[in-house]
């Protein structure tokens, strides 16, 4: 909002200090700075609501150490991070940004679905809370919505390399973009990066024999599976104080500069990655995103004054998914999201062993002590901290590794 603002009163006033709202920089700056305050401000006061309204956690008896003691504390803090990440976006992101509007309708939805999950939960005390197939559809609306966009929309496009003279000209069909005369070349394309190779570009027409209908087909498909693993993913790992919250900060903070570096013409070609045309202004909404992360982890750290329920940790893991998927990233998200990854295997592994030993041996057994695994690990009597921090440290490591990429090739 404030973008277009100042654009118009700086081309129609001259109004000093106007354009300072033209650079991605300043509103990244102001967007984590805004989000960060909400965060800390307002979730005190949604606390004390949530508390007065006894919107508490039913805590289901696990033997953990020290889990019933979380017992009513305020659930569906959710809504701090959506409204820590919405309101700095529509005030300081570009809201004619085709990708912009894709993360905000992303987030809206994902709380929509998190949010009913949690109201059934807690007003209707049914501990289930929204059934998995409703969750489910969700999803793949939203990775249906995601997908089409790509492939329908004429904003969306990537901009091949293609040869050019010695001196380019105006004159030749050349314009200046960040400082650089460039003819752009825009297309639309199935292509995605692809991690640790030197031509690092994969094209989904591939698999379909160059058959470019299918292969779109296919990409909406790969949308919707990416948006529901990753969103269920982090709704897995949610389950100890601050765990999701931490581990999601240096997710989003390397996918911002990844948008910054596939957004800049220069940084672009420099690596050697893809450049996508206004995909740079996706480091506002990152920004945003991180510092309310960072903000609601004031008060869910140990011991939590509020967890984010289903209305936080679906939203967290799809928007990470539309967000990879804007830049083409996507297939990055297994090593980036190393954590999330671990976790729900170690839930599919538990189910797929213990029902499987149940038929052969007629009772089943378990590979991990309890699933997820961190809750393996509480089993094994380590201090909950002691697990979280750890699990900030390696989504730290993976996020390091995740950047290391754009080098090793």
């Amino acid at each position: 909002m404030f973008y277009h603002l100042f654009k118009y009163l700086d081309e129609a006033f001259n109004l000093p200090g106007s354009g300072v709202f033209q650079y991605i920089s300043f509103r990244s700056a102001a967007a984590i700075i805004v989000a960060l305050l909400i965060g800390i401000i307002f979730g005190r006061a949604i606390i004390d609501f949530l508390r007065r309204k006894q919107i508490g956690e039913e805590i289901r008896d696990l033997g953990l150490e020290g889990q019933l003691q979380k017992r009513g504390t305020p659930t569906m803090g959710g809504v701090i991070i959506l409204l820590s990440i919405l309101v700095p976006t529509l005030l300081f992101g570009r809201l004619d940004n085709i990708y912009i509007q894709l993360m905000i309708v992303s987030t809206i939805w994902l709380g929509l679905i998190g949010g009913l999950d949690d109201y059934i939960k807690v007003f209707r005390h049914h501990k289930e809370g929204l059934k998995g197939s409703f969750k489910i559809v969700g999803q793949v609306g939203l990775g249906l919505i995601v997908g089409t966009t790509m492939w329908l929309s004429s904003d969306i496009v990537v901009r091949e390399e293609q040869p050019q003279p010695e001196q380019p000209t105006i004159e030749q069909g050349y314009t200046v973009e960040e400082g650089f005369l460039v003819r752009p070349n825009d297309v639309k394309t199935t292509k995605t990066t692809i991690p640790f190779f030197k031509n690092n570009e994969l094209d989904y027409s591939w698999f379909t024999g160059g058959h470019e209908l299918l292969a779109w087909l296919l990409y909406v498909l790969v949308a919707i599976f990416v948006v529901t693993a990753v969103s269920n993913g982090a709704n897995l790992t949610d389950g100890l104080d601050g765990l999701v919250t931490g581990v999601s900060v240096p997710i989003v903070v390397v996918l911002g500069v990844l948008a910054y570096l596939s957004g800049h013409i220069v940084y672009a070609d420099y690596l050697n990655i893809m450049y996508i045309p206004d995909s740079g202004e996706l480091v506002v909404f990152a920004s945003a995103m991180a510092g309310a992360l960072v903000g609601f982890l004031w008060y869910n750290s140990f011991p939590a004054q509020i967890f984010m329920g289903d209305t936080g940790s679906l939203s967290i893991g799809g928007v990470i998914a539309v967000f990879a998927l804007c830049i083409r990233k996507e297939l990055l998200l297994p090593l980036l999201c190393g954590i999330f990854l671990v976790e729900s295997c170690s839930v599919m592994l538990q189910v797929g062993y213990f029902k499987y030993t149940k038929r052969k041996y007629g009772e089943g057994r378990r590979i991990f002590l309890m699933s997820p695994l961190h809750h393996h690990y509480q089993k094994k009597s380590i201090f909950e901290t002691k697990i979280v921090i750890r699990f900030w440290i390696i989504s730290l490591l993976l996020a390091a590794m995740t950047l290391v990429t754009l080098k090793i090739r």
